[in-house]
């Protein structure tokens, strides 16, 4: 695509619960990557009414600085029900490029620049832990293989040709989020993922994948249990039956970004 780019603002959608040592680092850790990248980006926190105080730290930041909105929810319902309601606000308010990430710095912030770039050449940027270049830090065994057989048995079961289909840090251009009908997305753990980016590729979207390195969190406590793996695990067979098959085979999704290597993380990071 010719022109400047981001063609418009980028609206970053964070879900949080319980993040109260998380929230407020990440926010100024992503307005400094606006900064640095002179970016016109904004920052929306979707909290599910955590009983830690997250909501009312991320307003702290908000009212000294109106690039961060705060979504306050009654209560926890899951990322799919949070990432649908931030990203109709991030579309309301005008979003080219809606990112979403996790609070915790497992996705590292100063990797949405790299996943913005890639949006110049494809609808959906996934980044992804399993093409050359990404990988898993903190992480044991058995959730290693875990995560590796889930993203292979979606991708089996589906017919696609992407490798990290149960990944969380994402670049959505705006027309992919509107072509989708959220309402009918069912998902509300991490299933939502694979469906949102099945969805993507039925309806003729063009999805890439940028290496990442994902990291084991350090404050707080990882959402993830046996029942999100097995509502994910059963997803899967139902997205196909119901929504059918691709109409054709997708193009291979690139290993990569044709962009310089990605940065390093760093071991100082304290998320």
């Amino acid at each position: 695509m010719s022109g400047p780019w981001p063609p418009g603002p980028v609206w970053v959608v964070l879900p949080t619960y319980d993040e109260a040592a998380n929230v407020v680092p990440m926010l100024d850790a992503l307005l400094g990557v606006f900064d640095r990248h002179g970016l016109d980006g904004h920052v929306l926190v979707v909290d599910d009414g955590s009983p830690d105080g997250t909501a009312d730290l991320a307003d702290a930041v908000a009212r000294r600085d109106g690039r961060v909105e705060v979504l306050r929810r009654a209560r926890k319902e899951g990322i799919g029900p949070a990432y649908r309601a931030g990203f109709r606000v991030a579309i309301d308010r005008g979003a080219a490029l809606v990112v979403e990430m996790d609070c915790d710095f497992s996705h590292d912030p100063q990797m949405v620049p790299r996943l913005v770039a890639a949006a110049r050449d494809a609808d959906l940027v996934l980044g992804s832990r399993y093409v050359p270049g990404g990988g898993v830090a903190r992480w044991g065994a058995v959730r290693r293989g875990v995560s590796r057989g889930g993203c292979w048995y979606a991708r089996i079961v589906l017919g696609v040709p992407v490798h990290d289909l149960t990944g969380g840090f994402k670049c959505f251009r705006r027309a992919v989020l509107e072509r989708i009908p959220l309402d009918a997305v069912s998902a509300a753990g991490y299933g939502f993922q694979i469906e949102m980016t099945y969805r993507a590729l039925l309806a003729g979207f063009r999805v890439v994948e940028v290496p990442i390195t994902f990291t084991e969190r350090v404050h707080g406590h990882s959402k993830m249990s046996r029942r999100i793996v097995w509502e994910a695990a059963a997803l899967v067979p139902r997205l196909r039956r119901r929504l059918g098959p691709p109409p054709v085979a997708p193009r291979p999704a690139p290993a990569g970004d044709g962009l310089p290597p990605a940065p390093t993380p760093d071991p100082r990071r304290t998320g």
